[in-house]
């Protein structure tokens, strides 16, 4: 095809400069549309419109013919175009990896509200006429501003790393990105320190005791969720997911999970996502012998539909349910409240303690690293009567009486 263009082009049966002239009226055009203000011919004979205006508002233009409008006009509007506000490239950004499916909508939602918390005036400024060090300054403030963690400082630098890269591969910037991060004045110090005491982030001996308990003498549709959780620790995204066709006769395979993301009128919606969080996500879980009877009570719930847990109506129950039951039996059972994920930290710290096989606890975690288990999902899950009883025991910590 490029061939025949070329060869048409070069035998002058195609007018290159009438093309190039029609091109241009088509962009002309295009722009005019997107003047949304009215043209109009004045007493005076001379022609009018509104241009925006950052700080006015709106300002009037006045020229002697249409044309001549239509010129500012069009002048305008190409300027815009050529240098956007740091929020049309984020949403340019944004929009693109998602439309790409290199992200979730759930992840495309949280750089949304992420990006509306920081960059709610910043946004505003037109890209080229922003430095930058004016970016390592705004990023800068952010973390005394909004008393930010070290994770929440990361989300941020993540977004704006990203509609950076692609305002320079459009040209919008001319200074390198990787500097502006390199530049930051930051230190560990600078950021806010989260304490979780154990007893938020796990459940104890005599809690996990108080809640295996109940859950048995109360086997409904979620109560057998939440136990299956307890005791297999899967995340609560991917119970919801589950199929009967996964289940074997004491192991489950884990091959999706759940996302949320905000739809175009405002409401946030609960979709299957067909992978899990991870590539070390999609696993073999194996379920412990004693508990060998929860797949025949899985079984029997919702035999005939295509999803295990499922609400009165027939329809997939969302994590929402789970997290909202979980809630009402703590308050029940007078245990501290704690989300799904807690009941994931308590696996994760049981198998820890009884010093499982590493690679077995990363299958059933599906993690990728044991690292990840050790640091982020270990806890202390002793009583103190207990912790005292380990401690009384060990011979150096006995008193001498004198004889």
């Amino acid at each position: 095809m490029d061939d025949v263009l070329k060869y048409a082009i070069e035998n002058g049966m195609i007018d290159v400069s009438y093309i190039q002239k029609i091109i241009e009226m088509n962009k002309r055009k295009e722009l005019l549309e997107k003047h949304g203000n009215k043209i109009w011919n004045g007493k005076d004979g001379k022609w009018y419109t509104y241009l925006p205006d950052e700080e006015k508002g709106r300002v009037l233009k006045k020229r002697n013919t249409r044309e001549e409008i239509e010129d500012v006009i069009v002048s305008y509007w190409k300027e815009q175009m050529e240098n956007p506000t740091i929020e049309e490239v984020f949403e340019e950004w944004n929009d693109r990896r998602l439309e790409l499916k290199k992200i979730s909508p759930s992840t495309h939602l949280r750089n949304k509200q992420i990006y509306n918390r920081h960059y709610s005036d910043f946004g505003e400024k037109r890209i080229k006429n922003i430095t930058q060090d004016e970016f390592v300054d705004f990023l800068e403030r952010q973390v005394p501003e909004y008393d930010l963690t070290a994770k929440a400082f990361s989300n941020l630098k993540t977004i704006t790393k990203g509609f950076l890269k692609r305002a320079k591969k459009r040209s919008l910037i001319s200074f390198n990105v990787e500097e502006v991060f390199y530049d930051l004045d930051m230190s560990d110090t600078d950021f806010k320190r989260v304490i979780k005491e154990d007893y938020e982030e796990v459940f104890n001996e005599q809690e996990m005791s108080l809640m295996i308990k109940y859950l048995e003498e109360n086997l409904d549709s979620m109560n057998i969720g939440i136990l299956l959780m307890f005791v297999t620790g899967i995340r609560v995204g991917e119970l919801v997911t589950l199929k009967h066709d996964v289940f074997d006769e004491n192991t489950f395979i884990v091959r999706r999970t759940e996302t949320r993301y905000l739809t175009e009128d405002g409401k946030y919606t609960h979709e299957v996502k067909e992978f899990p969080k991870s590539e070390a996500g999609a696993r073999t879980v194996v379920i412990p012998e004693d508990y060998k009877w929860l797949c025949a009570k899985i079984k029997t719930l919702n035999p005939f539909g295509e999803y295990v847990f499922v609400n009165s109506n027939g329809k997939r129950i969302t994590t929402n349910c789970i997290r909202g039951r979980l809630t009402r039996i703590c308050n029940k059972l007078g245990v501290y409240k704690k989300s799904p994920h807690k009941i994931r930290k308590t696996y994760g710290t049981i198998l820890l303690d009884n010093n499982v096989d590493k690679r077995l606890i990363m299958g059933q975690m599906g993690h990728a690293d044991i690292l990840c288990t050790e640091q982020h999902y270990h806890r202390n899950r002793r009583s103190i009567q207990n912790k005292t009883q380990v401690l009384s025991s060990i011979k150096e910590f006995q008193a001498k009486t004198a004889d």
